[in-house]
């Protein structure tokens, strides 16, 4: 039964991440939940394992129907790839206890802004070029692939929101860029869990499986409905990201 609930929510997970990122919202709660007595980085490693294939898949869809500045996506990606690395390194190392608390205020803000915002992210208008686009989505991939690498709940959402606010992108182009980004940060953290032997293998497996089925729906859903429907999904998500983290936070 409870490989069936891991199972089940791995597939909602996959349907929200690869609209507007967050499926670790609903993964890593579900693995705690049911696997209490395993090791809190064994946790971690196994959520990376079944939640890159789905991010793949959808990244796979969106490249078929959004297009990407390449020269600007591939370096940001390295340095999401090399920065989450070092953050899954330094998490066996460094609990993010402070992190924890912070992180309900950010993305308060975030909502906020958003809310507010009407028109945020409805028109793609992009705000740089050349080589300073490039630059700025390389230390955007830098920062928000370390913070994925050592704590990394709503990843997604991060990348999503600040190629929206500073770059310049509606929802969707920024949907997309995001699921490149994430396959990069979820591969270098699961290359250190994966060595350091923090992954169950056939669980993740098994979930991933489910990943992609919710992945290849959501996707489909997020290109089909285009930009206004990624909003309200991107509000939802921060919204339930917000009570999760401040229970986490200042009540668990």
């Amino acid at each position: 039964m409870d490989i069936f609930l891991l199972a089940l929510a791995a597939f909602f997970a996959g349907f929200v991440d690869s609209i507007v990122g967050g499926g670790g919202l609903i993964q890593v709660p579900a693995l705690f939940s049911f696997m209490p007595g395993t090791v809190p980085a064994t946790l971690l490693g196994t959520n990376k394992m079944a939640g890159i294939w789905g991010t793949t898949v959808a990244a796979a869809r969106y490249m078929r129907t959004v297009s990407l500045r390449w020269n600007m996506v591939a370096p940001a990606a390295l340095m999401a790839f090399m920065f989450s690395f070092a953050g899954a390194f330094l998490v066996t190392h460094i609990p993010p206890t402070y992190l924890r608390k912070a992180l309900p205020l950010i993305l308060l803000g975030v909502a906020i802004y958003t809310f507010k915002k009407k028109e945020f992210g409805a028109d793609n208008t992009p705000v740089f070029a050349g080589s300073k686009e490039t630059y700025m989505a390389m230390l955007v991939g830098a920062g928000i692939g370390f913070y994925d690498g050592f704590f990394g709940p709503g990843t997604g959402s991060f990348f999503m929101f600040l190629f929206v606010r500073f770059f310049g992108y509606d929802f969707l182009r920024a949907s997309a860029v995001a699921k490149v980004l994430n396959v990069a940060c979820n591969t270098a953290a699961l290359i250190w869990f994966g060595y350091s032997g923090h992954v169950l293998w056939m669980l993740g497996l098994t979930m991933a499986v489910c990943g992609v089925g919710g992945s290849i729906l959501g996707s489909h859903l997020a290109i089909k409905h285009g930009t206004s429907f990624v909003r309200k999904m991107f509000l939802g998500v921060v919204v339930a990201l917000i009570c999760k983290t401040t229970y986490d936070g200042f009540f668990k």
